[in-house]
Order: structure tokens, then sequence, then C-alpha cells
């Protein structure tokens, strides 16, 4: 008896978190945000099912608008437990390769240029953020190992090295010196012989 009302509650408790992380189909970034927000909230508590998760984090990534504020949330939360994704977050990411690929990539350039700037700026707080984004990045890359990764990255070191090619809007937007540039190439670059190729 005590077993049944047990799994009861469990399930009661699993159909509550579904619906309070129900993700829109128009999702706002703003919304991406706090859902991705409460989404940790509940991770850290223990209140969700890794499948559940998984769900959550697969539809929050089907949008430009999920995917964004998604990974502005994980990857910059101060949490440790950000730091070691689970298998529901892997696989989650693995269903929207292009887009995840996209944007982990920038990710990992735009935080390594910033830990730069930051440190040149002798503001070791912001630096120590940037490095984080940075380090969580590189490891989500390397856990999804999706094909696509690979000739994106390389791209992006061929484009700073020749000046031109598709991720030349990207650098130019973001106005990376000769040292950041430098630095974006020392933490991609030994991506290309541990991950798989086309």
């Amino acid at each position: 008896m005590f077993l049944i009302a047990g799994l009861e509650k469990k399930l009661k408790r699993a159909m509550e978190n579904l619906s309070s992380l129900s993700v829109p189909e128009n999702i706002t970034f703003e919304q991406a945000l706090e859902i991705t927000q409460t989404l940790l909230n509940k991770i850290e508590e223990k209140g969700l099912f890794e499948a559940e998760t998984e769900n959550v984090i697969a539809q929050l990534i089907n949008t430009n608008n999920g995917a964004r504020g998604f990974f502005v949330i994980y990857l910059t939360d101060p949490r440790t437990f950000c730091n070691q994704p689970t298998n529901g977050v892997i696989k989650a990411l693995s269903k929207s390769p292009e887009m995840v690929s996209e944007l982990l990539i920038k990710n990992a350039a735009m935080s390594t240029a910033m830990a730069v700037y930051h440190r040149r700026q002798n503001n070791t707080e912001m630096e120590n953020s940037s490095q984080r984004v940075s380090q969580r990045s590189v490891n989500l890359i390397q856990q999804l190992n999706l094909p696509i990764l690979r000739s994106l990255i390389q791209q992006l070191l061929d484009n700073i090295q020749t000046g031109e090619g598709t991720y030349q809007a990207f650098l130019e937007r973001w106005g990376y010196d000769a040292e950041q540039k430098m630095a974006i190439i020392k933490v991609l670059n030994p991506l290309l012989s541990t991950l798989n190729s086309l």
C-alpha cells in the first residue's frame, strides 16, 4: 500500500514538473532564459527525471531563441553540476546538431576572446567567468562529438588565418585583435584531432 502511494506521489510530482516546464512553440529569448533557470533549479533539487530534462532541453533547442537562451544560462551558471552534463543533456543537444554546433563554437570563441579582454582590465572575476564558459563549451563540443563540429571549427580557424570565409562577419562584428584570435586558435585547434571527421 505504502509503495503504491509512494509511486503515485512520484508520478504526480513528475507530471507537475513537466507542466511547469512546458516550452511555448514561439518561445521568446526571455522565456527561454526563465525556463532554463527553472530547469537548472529543478536539476539541482533532484526534482526531475533524466527523461524530463532531456525533453525540456530538446524542446528549447528546437528554436533559435530557445537554444540561445538555454546556452546563455547553462554556460554561465556558477553551479558546478553544469561542468558535468548528464546523458540527458547530451542526448537532447544531439537532436539539433547544426544549431547547437554553431552556438557552441561561437560561445567557445567569444568567451575565450572575452577572457583575454578581462585579463587586460585586471578583472579576475569576469576573466574566470569567461574561462568557465569557454571550458564548458569545449567540454560539450568534445562530448557531443558531432561530425559537423570538426568542419565548423576548421572553417573558423581557416577564417581567422586568411581573413575571409563564413565566419568573417562574426569576427568583424566583435572586432577581435591578434591576441584574442590567437587565444581562440589555441582553444579550438586541439579539438580538430579529437573530433570525428565528416
